[in-house]
């Protein structure tokens, strides 16, 4: 009787344990950005794009552009979940100057997890 209610617990616990590790598994990361992280370009970007591994919920799911070196100063930039709903593509307002700059990024997949996370480039 003790050995079935033993192993009955190891059973629970090894159900959640899967459970646990599926749940961590499922949020939306990173794995690609254009520009890609740290680079340094010639010329400034006409759109941003950041993609990542599963689809994210358009409401919570964004990015801000901003100037690190002016106070953080931020950079009008539209942006749009894709109709396959794993980029995130962002239009500045107007043309980026000479300068570094830094996407701040905030995604939601659909179990409702939120990551955040930055890339940072350079024009010029």
């Amino acid at each position: 009787m003790i050995h079935r209610a033993r192993m009955s617990v190891m059973a629970a616990i090894g159900v959640g344990a899967m459970f646990v590790a599926t749940q961590a598994f499922a949020h939306a990361h990173l794995v690609s950005s254009t520009p890609v992280d740290n680079a340094t370009l010639a010329a400034a970007p006409k759109t941003i794009t950041l993609t990542f591994n599963e689809k994210l919920v358009p409401a919570f799911s964004k990015f801000e552009l901003t100037m690190p070196e002016h106070g953080g100063m931020k950079v009008p930039v539209k942006t749009a979940v894709s109709k396959d709903g794993k980029s995130i593509t962002g239009t500045p307002q107007s043309a980026l100057t000479k300068g570094a700059y830094k996407i701040v990024w905030s995604a939601a997949s659909a179990d409702g997890h939120k990551m955040n996370g930055e890339v940072a480039f350079k024009v010029g």
